[in-house]
């Protein structure tokens, strides 16, 4: 932890993610925290972790920059699922404008490299969250909730397959599948929303299993796979009875509520 900065800026979208980095960071050391939140999606919690917290609307490229640099930030990280669409959505300033046009593809990964690429002509460098969130990140071997069975780990070794292609695609990261069917792809719609339709496809009996995986070439400084206690409770409405997920590339928030969760609705939770 020697190497990392004593100051650091947060680029803090949605969910529990930009606090849990916030206390780890500080635990590691960082001495000074600034987080740039996002109206209707940043938590307001996160202010009493952080030293300065700016409220910008999505697309405001142009304030971010200025307000890191104001608070002598030369290193970031990016917390929390901040959709890409919202780029769109909610009125980009110039620069934005400028930067969004420049681009042939427009993805997730195209959006946010060329926003790091921004952010470093300004001095400033955008980086992995992962040295702080490790121990938020399970191993090969995590379990939680009831052993999988045989039909499972046959479903969980196909969704892998599944899983794997179609991020190589750039269509999503998630699939829900039931014997040895796919039900479900995640595509611009998020994770949550290809959960709650691979459980309708499975059937008023439900048992569908649902797989996680980080893309080969994954860039962990934009988006770290996360799943959380609203994951299960997704999941528990939809009938998704196992989640697979990838093994140290994966984090998985709000631990004691997931426990309590998995044992509740008897979901499964499995590192491959």
């Amino acid at each position: 932890m020697n190497s990392l900065p004593d100051k650091l800026g947060i680029i803090a979208g949605n969910r529990s993610l930009p606090l849990v980095l916030a206390r780890e960071a500080r635990i590691a050391g960082v001495n000074y925290l600034v987080a740039a939140a996002f109206e209707k999606e940043t938590d307001p919690h996160l202010e009493s972790l952080v030293d300065e917290m700016e409220w910008l609307r999505v697309g405001q490229l142009s304030k971010l920059i200025k307000f890191f640099k104001q608070n002598n930030i030369t290193q970031c990280v990016m917390a929390g699922q901040i959709a890409p669409k919202n780029l769109f959505d909610l009125r980009p300033d110039l620069r934005a404008i400028k930067l969004l046009s420049s681009l042939k593809k427009k993805n997730a990964h195209s959006i946010f490299g060329a926003i790091a690429e921004e952010l470093n002509s300004e001095g400033i460098t955008l980086i992995e969250g992962t040295p702080w969130l490790k121990p938020a990140m399970p191993g090969c071997g995590f379990r939680l909730g009831p052993e999988i069975t045989e039909i499972q780990q046959g479903d969980i070794d196909f969704g892998i397959g599944i899983a794997k292609g179609i991020s190589k695609l750039d269509i999503g990261q998630s699939v829900v599948v039931k014997n040895g069917t796919t039900l479900a792809v995640e595509g611009f719609e998020g994770t949550d929303s290809c959960l709650i339709r691979g459980g309708e496809l499975a059937g008023p009996e439900g048992g569908a299993v649902a797989v996680k995986v980080a893309k080969e070439d994954h860039d962990l400084r934009f988006d770290i796979p996360c799943l959380g206690g609203k994951t299960l409770k997704v999941c528990a409405e939809a009938g998704i009875s196992v989640i697979a997920f990838e093994a140290n590339r994966t984090l998985l928030l709000d631990g004691e509520e997931v426990e309590k969760l998995s044992k509740k609705y008897h979901i499964s939770l499995i590192a491959f």
